[in-house]
């Protein structure tokens, strides 16, 4: 296989582990309060991050004031973005929540060009207005304003897009390793404190099967992403995460009986198809400038 025909298959690993942890949260979100879940997947997942950082040799503390801010900034939007989507996750189904998500990369480009300045033609703008316009199909604001579960959903993607942009600006000191385990870390503080005003319900196998699997799927997601940064182009890779996407269709089809309607799939497909556009021109001005 080539680098790029590897990395393509890491990503859609790695956007397959995330929806399977998605599904699996969402299956005992009936059954158990949030802070719980966080709680109970948080150590899980921070416990495996830890062992893999050390593992690799990968994890660093003795960063400057500097870096520990970014750092800490990031947690916040970690947090918020954790809680903000996995609550539109309860609210609205699995596929739905996903293709709203699929906007990022336009907003992540738009946030950049606003707030950092970095150039952005016409035709990515056009192409992110269109993916926009494919979301509003998605989500479909009524006459009181959009629902409950798509105000969580974009504000999850406000919060993400913040926390990507404050990465982009992240020193270069700082190992993945330690971004990935203070995030969880975060997340895990998050779920202990709330759960102080939260009553905690008993867990059966199945509950504490499912945890334990979300906690492997968030570990397996990040290893494959870390994964398909080292092998193949960027840009041939990046467009695979749409593939989470197709996974969450199915996932809400087979384990929740929910398939979304024409109009969700249409604005699905225009965001998809925005993204990847915009990719392409990133791909494009990328060559041009090594030229």
């Amino acid at each position: 296989m080539t680098p790029n025909q590897t990395g393509a298959l890491l990503m859609a690993g790695s956007m397959a582990a995330y929806t399977f942890n998605d599904t699996l949260v969402k299956l005992v979100g009936g059954a158990l309060p949030l802070p719980q879940i966080l709680t109970i997947r948080g150590l899980a997942a921070s416990c495996l991050i830890l062992l893999l950082a050390l593992r690799l040799g990968s994890l660093r503390l003795n960063l400057s004031g500097a870096a520990w801010g970014m750092l800490a900034l990031r947690c916040v939007f970690e947090v918020a973005n954790t809680y903000l989507f996995l609550t539109a996750l309860m609210l609205m189904p699995i596929a739905n929540v996903t293709a709203v998500l699929q906007v990022l990369p336009l907003a992540v480009t738009l946030s950049a060009a606003l707030f950092l300045q970095e150039p952005v033609g016409w035709r990515r703008l056009a192409a992110i207005a269109v993916g926009f316009c494919g979301m509003l199909l998605i989500v479909r604001p009524g006459p009181e304003g959009f629902s409950e579960g798509a105000l969580y959903a974009l504000a999850a993607v406000a919060c993400i897009t913040a926390r990507d942009l404050v990465t982009r600006r992240m020193p270069p000191e700082v190992p993945s390793m330690t971004v990935t385990l203070s995030a969880s870390v975060s997340v895990l503080l998050f779920g202990i404190a709330a759960s102080a005003t939260t009553e905690w319900q008993p867990m059966g196998s199945t509950e504490i099967m499912a945890l334990m699997g979300a906690a492997l799927f968030i570990l397996a997601g990040y290893l494959f992403s870390v994964m398909t940064m080292r092998v193949g182009e960027v840009a041939v890779v990046a467009p695979f995460r749409y593939s989470g996407l197709i996974w969450a269709l199915i996932l809400g089809w087979a384990v929740f009986g929910e398939w979304p309607d024409l109009l969700t799939l249409a604005g699905a497909a225009i965001v998809a198809g925005a993204g990847i556009f915009t990719l392409y021109r990133e791909r494009r001005q990328a060559r041009r400038a090594k030229a």
